[in-house]
């Protein structure tokens, strides 16, 4: 017998491959143990930058050189959002499990369209499982796409084809119709109008509805709104409820905006981009009440279930509608009672994407090794960190909270006597980059009200009581180094 010229992409020496493969394995590992001794974020040198300028490779260098450029340029220079004090935007942290879980899955490489395989179960029962913990129905239907975003988008999308009162699917939005509106409070996410934009509506088919005081939507003024709208001729179709707020992390009154949708015949659909999972928690769950009384409801699991990038849900209330949304046949897709092709293509049925990846592995995997009630421990812990730090804030004369901390985002700035309003935001702003370029933490910054803050959203399982304490003291230690120049 010849032995075959054939090429692949596997390694000529598996002996070798897989001492390689231990390496990277020990040295994430050492890595991930460290992260308390290294800083939060460091600056990437200019000629790291520059390298990767580098030409197109006609040739390959093997596997283990192109390891060693990954370690000395790539794993130094993240945005750090595994780092115990990255608190920036909202950005979870990941887990040691649910890394390797991304490697099982990438080693298996399913098509998760559907299909006769046991990777679709897998994703079925997270499903099952994440309607359970949002207190939907057992008939509910629930796909895992990239982010909050686009869960947030296909949930639009399911309110639009179930309340057109037409068929738009095969009509679109191009006749003379009534304009469809939709509603939300002026602090929902950007995602909105993105995808009313996407979805053919218009991004001024999207009313912003004012927010009190504590940043929760006006709900007779939405109310106001709709019936406005209604008799100029306009279809009001969908209200938005927000379970915490990007700037804030205030909640809407979800429960009352549910009643205002049954009373109109409008959606309610929910964006709990990370909010929705204070739910979990016996303390916080009055937070969100109502939120189980939605039609759709779009939130991450890679923010406060601290999983890897990308993992998010959109669960929707009737499975029927959901289906209709989006189901389409092709002769390429036929399915049959037997072989591979008997599971069916269900996920593609419930969203844009036909090709998916295994992003169910790692819920799975991390549900059954840590349990619910962990995580709802966890978030307890972060929102009691975020308690403590605006504790501090208030205890200091130096530093002003900007903002009621309703979860887990606490809006504060430094602020001491006799520094004029002109002068704070450049000050604080100033305060935020040597915080980050020092390495200290990794915060981010925002408006709130017309004035900058310095904003921590804590959605991390590392951060510890301690690592507040330090932000704390270090923003006042900058300020004061700031103005005496």
């Amino acid at each position: 017998m010849t032995e075959s010229n054939d090429l692949t992409l596997d390694p000529d020496d598996w002996d070798a491959f897989r001492a390689l493969a231990h390496r990277m394995v020990d040295d994430t590992v050492a890595h991930l143990a460290s992260l308390h001794e290294q800083p939060a974020w460091r600056p990437m040198p200019e000629d790291v930058r520059d390298s990767f300028s580098e030409p197109l490779p006609l040739e390959g260098v093997g596997d283990e050189a192109a390891y060693e450029a990954f370690a000395e340029r790539v794993r130094p220079y993240p945005n750090g959002n595994f780092h115990p004090r990255f608190w920036g935007w909202v950005q979870g942290t990941g887990t040691p499990l649910a890394m390797m879980a991304e490697m099982l899955a990438a080693a298996i490489n399913p098509h998760l369209a559907g299909f006769n395989q046991a990777p679709k179960h897998v994703e079925e029962q997270v499903i099952a499982w994440l309607a359970e913990m949002m207190g939907f129905p057992a008939t509910s239907t629930g796909v895992l796409v990239a982010g909050g975003t686009m869960a947030n988008v296909l949930g639009l999308a399911v309110a639009r084809h179930a309340q057109a009162g037409f068929d738009i699917r095969a009509e679109g939005l191009q006749g003379g119709r009534p304009r469809m509106l939709l509603y939300g409070s002026s602090e929902t996410h950007g995602w909105v109008k993105k995808g009313a934009e996407l979805l053919g509506l218009g991004s001024t088919a999207f009313h912003a509805i004012p927010v009190d005081d504590a940043d929760r939507v006006d709900v007779e003024a939405m109310r106001a709104a709709i019936r406005a709208d209604q008799a100029a001729g306009h279809h009001p179709f969908c209200a938005i409820g927000t379970a915490g707020t990007v700037n804030t992390g205030a909640t809407d009154d979800l429960r009352a905006l549910a009643a205002l949708c049954r009373d109109e015949g409008l959606w309610f659909h929910v964006d709990g981009a990370f909010g929705a999972l204070a739910r979990l928690s016996d303390e916080l769950a009055p937070i969100v009440d109502g939120m189980e009384e939605a039609d759709s409801i779009g939130f991450d699991l890679h923010k406060w279930m601290y999983l890897p990038f990308e993992a998010a849900c959109v669960l929707v209330r009737d499975g029927e509608v959901h289906r209709d949304a989006f189901s389409i046949r092709a002769s390429y897709l036929s399915m049959g009672d037997r072989g591979l092709t008997a599971g069916g293509i269900p996920f593609a049925d419930l969203g844009i994407d036909l090709t998916r990846n295994f992003k169910a592995l790692k819920v799975w995997m991390s549900l059954r090794a840590h349990g619910v009630r962990r995580y709802a421990r966890l978030i307890e812990q972060n929102v009691a960190h975020m308690r403590h730090l605006a504790a501090l804030v208030e205890a200091d004369p130096a530093l002003e909270l900007l903002a009621p901390v309703a979860l887990n985002v606490v809006c504060f700035r430094y602020a001491p006597e006799g520094v004029g309003e002109d002068r704070l935001d450049a000050l604080n702003q100033e305060i935020l980059l040597r915080l980050q370029e020092r390495g200290i933490a990794t915060p981010s910054g925002t408006t709130v009200r017309g004035r900058f803050a310095i904003r921590v959203a804590n959605v991390n399982h590392r951060s510890r009581r301690e690592d507040f304490e330090l932000l704390a003291r270090s923003v006042v230690k900058l300020g004061q180094e700031i103005l005496d120049g």
